[in-house]
């Protein structure tokens, strides 16, 4: 039996993969930016909107938790070939988004770069649990 207070255990992940060597600003806005992409591209992941007890109405949210991991520059590599090869929703940071000052331009700057010379500095992926915990191996929760 199910109610209110059961909690919800969710078929799918929502995880985001920092570079360990991020300053804690860094963090914070590739992780708004990581995410931003998946809830646009997956509407299933978008909940209802909100509203306060006066009826002031809030935008929708994800439905589920967002987790963060951090690892090494090889972890992040590797899990984004991980991901390309399970063909996982994802969206990427590079190190050179930093210098860039709109979509426009950080665009050009992913562009530029192939594939496997990209300089990532996080990911965001959504997925099966299973096959995102795959993606994650040897990520650590972030602190």
């Amino acid at each position: 039996m199910t109610n209110e207070h059961t909690p919800v255990r969710f078929d799918t992940k929502i995880a985001v993969l920092l570079r360990d060597d991020l300053e804690s600003w860094q963090r914070l806005n590739v992780t708004a930016f990581l995410v931003s992409g998946l809830g646009s591209e997956l509407p299933e992941v978008i909940g209802e909107p909100y509203a306060d007890a006066d009826g002031t109405p809030y935008l929708p949210m994800f439905r589920q938790p967002v987790l963060v991991f951090e690892g090494t520059k090889e972890i992040l590599t590797a899990a984004h070939g991980r991901a390309l090869s399970r063909s996982l929703p994802r969206s990427v940071f590079t190190s050179d988004l930093f210098a860039t000052g709109h979509d426009r331009d950080n665009r050009a700057a992913v562009r530029a770069v192939p594939r496997d010379r990209l300089d990532l500095v996080g990911l965001a992926v959504h997925g099966p649990r299973n096959a995102v915990d795959k993606v994650l191996k040897g990520a650590r929760t972030h602190p």
